[in-house]
């Protein structure tokens, strides 16, 4: 509760000059959230579901109760600079080919976080990733096109996918590919909705002039429901996208999804 309260109060500050609203989907928390924000934050629009229904499918809820020209879903566990939010909104109005945006997010030591740009999960990426190859050449554009090694953290450039963590994109985009696919329970509806975002002819751009704090994990349990949603999202992905593609394609990905599943589980007594 205290990480979204954090939340709420940065994201009030950021909105000072913008005509927007705040929407909150509570999916079921037991931390209080019910009791006490709604008397906190009375001009928040609170949605308290029964159950957890996933991320893709809460973000859908909120959305279509919003009004706004632009939609930022947002993590509980990020805090906003004050100018964040027109710089978003600024950057939109000059960039028609934008469809989305995402920033450059630093955990609460300042150190930056990789995912804030990505590239796509193909085979070749997948690879060098797993094996570690991307570690050992962070800037390369081939090995580290995962994370999109080659592209400065601090400069705005088009990338494949961004990071659900924070995402703001056009209202009017956002209904032509029917919002987030809500078979993803939780992780790669981000990878899916960019994919989709560029497909229709639109860029994903990352902003790196834009820094945001996220206290990445604070919103996540890693055991094994963690694996197993995770890497379930990784092989719906492999399934939903890559199904045109050589059988040897896909099971090369599917096997090292498999692999990397296994070895987070058999690493949960550790972390």
């Amino acid at each position: 509760m205290e990480l979204l309260e954090n939340c709420l109060f940065s994201v009030q500050k950021a909105m000072l000059t913008i005509d927007g609203e705040i929407i909150i989907v509570d999916n079921n928390s037991k931390d209080g959230t019910k009791e006490q924000l709604p008397s906190k934050f009375p001009r928040v629009k609170f949605i308290f579901n029964n159950e957890n229904l996933g991320f893709a499918k809460a973000c859908n809820q909120g959305s279509k109760i919003s009004s706004g020209d632009f939609i930022l879903f947002l993590n509980s566990d990020t805090i906003l600079p004050e100018t964040c939010l027109t710089d978003c909104i600024s950057f939109f109005k000059i960039h028609p080919d934008a469809g989305a945006v995402g920033v450059r997010m630093l955990d609460e030591k300042g150190k930056f976080l990789k995912e804030s740009k990505r590239g796509l999960p193909s085979p070749s990426a997948s690879f060098y990733k797993l094996f570690g190859l991307t570690a050992i050449f962070p800037r390369s554009k081939t090995i580290a096109k995962y994370y999109q090694g080659h592209l400065p953290e601090n400069e705005n450039n088009p990338v494949d996918v961004l990071s659900g963590a924070f995402m703001m994109i056009k209202r009017m985009l956002f209904e032509k590919v029917n919002g987030f696919d809500e078979s993803f329970f939780m992780y790669g509806e981000d990878i899916d909705l960019s994919l989709r975002i560029n497909q229709l002819g639109y860029k994903n751009y990352y902003l790196g002039r834009i820094s945001i704090t996220h206290l990445k994990g604070g919103s996540t349990t890693y055991n094994y429901r963690y694996a197993k949603d995770f890497y379930g999202a990784m092989d719906l992905f492999v399934k939903k996208h890559y199904k045109g593609k050589p059988t040897i394609y896909r099971l090369f990905l599917q096997t090292g999804i498999g692999f990397r599943k296994m070895l987070a589980i058999l690493t949960l007594p550790f972390r």
